[in-house]
């Protein structure tokens, strides 16, 4: 069951982040030699490169997320990066409603919301330029309303690669476009493409199978795993018919938990190294508080004192407080995850939450069998100390209550 848990959360993980399914070298007005699905917001391209006068003819297939939204594409001249992209925005028109395609070069100042992103000439050859959207003059912008923007510029002689920055964003303030939401995915609205052969670089896509792999990983052990050792400690060390199997079952849950969270924790630091200009410091400082605390419970056992030893207590009180506070960040990261992936309405959320809500069930149910047979033993005990019961009626206990 474990495994096909892992399954299900690991496959509701990819359509999410996953291509979309199918690109098309044809619009209403133009038939394109190749398309490429881009690896992030069911984005496509379509295009034709002239090899003998280094002309690029492309057209960008996106959607708007927003009615005051915009989507926009463009090629950064030196970098897989979004500064310095030389970029075609669309948006409606303030003042008539209707689709306007305007330049924008994305500096510095824009990536740290120091200015407004303000329209400017570019800097390279662009030859020509339009914006429509599906369905018409009479077609409006809507929430996923698909949009094509289409561009033909003049590379530089000798050059087939290019670096293309693509996105969209909620709102347009005037002629000014705002941020684009911070997810993963829209940080990761990159790709190098070499527009005579066609390939692309696979970056991208190892680093959103490396995100599955780490948000999988990391859900399991420290949201799903971790808990279910601390429910086996907590319910089942008092049933004297199953002796210390309850130690060794709470001890391996969480050996096994902390070693899926190892490996969990150790994919998101490479995927920070990876993702230069990408930082998610609220889940980092999560992530890193979570191991931590993950790592001392895991060293507390190799110190875990005698049961007679006077320091017993003390050590009990740090092994609960640790454990405790790893569960509690572990959950609040996880969702902290969800959110920096932007699956916070995914089939992965819901099927983390389910199993989440199975254990909180389970836990309840077990918390209340807990008092009952604790209200029960203190209620025999105070009868036996009054004489109402003796010590050979605690088989028949339940006669007498």
């Amino acid at each position: 069951m474990f495994l096909v848990y892992v399954f299900l959360l690991q496959m509701c993980f990819l359509p999410h982040i996953g291509f979309s399914s199918h690109c098309t070298v044809e619009t209403s007005t133009k038939t394109f030699q190749k398309c490429m699905n881009l690896p992030t917001q069911q984005a496509s391209i379509a295009w034709t490169f002239y090899p003998h006068n280094s002309t690029l003819e492309l057209v960008f297939f996106g959607t708007f997320i927003s009615p005051s939204g915009w989507v926009g594409w463009g090629i950064n001249p030196t970098s897989s990066e979004m500064t310095g992209t030389r970029a075609l925005i669309a948006f409606s028109d303030p003042t008539s409603g209707q689709i306007v395609l305007l330049p924008y070069i994305l500096d510095p100042n824009v990536k740290l919301q120091k200015s407004p992103l303000l329209s400017r000439p570019l800097d390279i050859h662009l030859i020509s330029s339009t914006a429509a959207i599906y369905g018409g003059k009479r077609a409006t912008i809507h929430n996923g309303a698909p949009i094509q923007i289409y561009a033909k510029f003049k590379l530089e002689s000798n050059k087939t690669k290019i670096h293309l920055v693509w996105n969209r964003g909620l709102y347009v303030q005037g002629y000014s476009p705002t941020i684009h939401p911070t997810t993963s995915t829209d940080l990761s609205s990159i790709a190098t493409l070499d527009v005579l052969s066609g390939s692309s670089a696979r970056q991208h896509t190892d680093l959103t199978m490396l995100r599955v792999i780490h948000g999988t990983l990391n859900a399991i052990s420290w949201g799903i795993l971790l808990p279910m050792g601390a429910i086996t400690a907590r319910y089942f060390r008092h049933i004297q018919s199953l002796g210390p199997a309850w130690f060794y079952a709470h001890a391996g849950i969480q050996l096994f938990a902390f070693i899926l969270g190892t490996v969990g924790f150790a994919i998101g630091i490479h995927l920070g190294q990876l993702s230069p200009g990408v930082e998610y410091s609220l889940h980092r400082k999560l992530g890193v508080a979570v191991f931590c605390l993950g790592a001392l419970q895991t060293l507390a056992l190799l110190f875990r004192p005698n049961a007679r030893n006077k320091f017993r207590k003390y050590w009990k009180s740090y092994h609960h407080f640790v454990g405790y506070s790893c569960v509690v960040l572990g959950f609040v990261n996880v969702f902290q995850g969800f959110e920096v992936m932007g699956a916070s309405r995914s089939y992965a959320k819901l099927s983390y939450c389910l199993g989440l809500s199975t254990l909180i069930g389970v836990s309840i149910a077990l918390e209340v069998n807990s008092w009952v047979m604790f209200c029960r033993k203190s209620k025999e005990e105070k009868m036996r100390r009054e004489g109402l019961i003796g010590t050979s009626d605690k088989g028949n206990n339940g006669i007498h209550t």
